[in-house]
């Protein structure tokens, strides 16, 4: 088969697909891929282990990016779906509430462990009690730090896409009174809002300023496409293929060029294609959606780790793998010990 052959064969094969079930779909598996992909970056950083600098190209911040697809995907067709904004709001905090403050509530205990203070040092320190304070507002980046706990540097530094979540949870309703039912309407309006979304984050990162560019309005690029995909579902999966084509063309332009355009959509793009491809993914999830608690959990597992010196003293490789096995065990057990009970 020729090369131009294949190409025809893979861009019109969209044309004869049937609409699909928007249920039907990989997401489960997207968010464990993307989970992991988080946990093999961060492993590398934190271990402190020459041997595993190579997880360190791990590209964590695509993986994160991934995420804000996913979630604008989700969270519109949860509003849509939704009876009431009451409703919607309940089931959307009890998904990601509950856990997120055991996370903090644990991390404050048994933390205590490892903390070079004594136990009546430690919890008699009020840094223990604002980190549980502003970590419970979201506000992680106020008291980041336990006291004598990994050398004063960040428990979990995974906890600062939480806020941006839930920022999303409420600004899609806002987004839907504003844009209204007529979709050429609210496409125009989400396009227009990516761009602006763009300006502000490549302009905090030309002056160097990271942690303000990847706040709500910078995220927001990564977060309408997955909104675009939701209100223009069929004709996306009608040309799915020719769009994934243009999207991995347009990422590879971007990043020959040096510049943030197009890319944060076509990002979006690819993660909704494998989303709505490969079938024989669906069922990933169907033993418990693990996403969260892996994510939420792996940091200050990692940081554990290494206080303990267990990535020096033994077999980096092997605790690598320890450690991985130690936090699917936690992420699942947080799923159906605690998560479930809230759904």
């Amino acid at each position: 088969m020729s090369i131009i052959h294949f190409i025809k064969k893979v861009i019109f094969a969209g044309n004869k697909i049937q609409m699909q079930d928007i249920t039907k779909n990989n997401f489960d598996f997207i968010r464990v891929l993307l989970a992991f992909i988080v946990f093999l970056g961060h492993l590398g950083t934190l271990s402190a282990s020459p041997d595993l600098k190579i997880f360190e190209h791990s590209p964590i911040e695509i993986a994160v990016f991934g995420f804000f697809a996913v979630s604008g995907f989700l969270i519109a067709r949860s509003y849509d779906r939704s009876s009431s904004l009451k409703s919607y709001l309940k089931k959307r905090i009890k998904r990601i509430v509950p856990a997120y403050l055991l996370v903090i509530f644990l991390c404050a205990i048994l933390l205590s462990l490892v903390s070079t203070y004594s136990l009546t040092e430690y919890f008699s320190n009020t840094q223990v009690y604002k980190y549980f304070f502003w970590n419970s507002l979201f506000l992680n980046f106020k008291a980041p730090w336990l006291p004598g706990v990994f050398g004063n540097q960040a428990v979990n530094g995974a906890l600062w896409t939480l806020k941006i979540e839930m920022c999303y949870y409420f600004s899609v309703p806002l987004l839907f009174l504003l844009f209204g039912k007529n979709n050429k309407y609210r496409n125009i309006s989400l396009v227009i809002l990516y761009f602006l979304s763009l300006i502000y984050l490549n302009y905090f990162e030309s002056l160097n300023k990271i942690s303000l560019a990847k706040q709500l309005p910078g995220t927001l690029s990564y977060f309408i496409p997955g909104m675009l995909v939701y209100f223009n579902f069929d004709k996306f999966i009608k040309h799915k293929n020719i769009i994934f084509i243009i999207a991995l063309a347009t990422v590879w332009i971007d990043l020959y060029l040096k510049i943030q355009l197009f890319s944060p959509m076509m990002i979006g793009v690819i993660v909704m294609y494998i989303a709505y491809s490969f079938k024989f993914l669906n069922n990933f999830g169907k033993y418990g959606d693990f996403t969260y608690g892996i994510y939420i959990f792996h940091f200050p597992i990692i940081r554990t780790f290494q206080t303990l010196g267990l990535f020096e003293d033994y077999n980096p490789f092997v605790m690598a793998l320890v450690c991985m096995l130690v936090v699917i065990a936690v992420g699942v057990s947080s799923w159906h010990l605690y998560e479930k009970r809230f759904l």
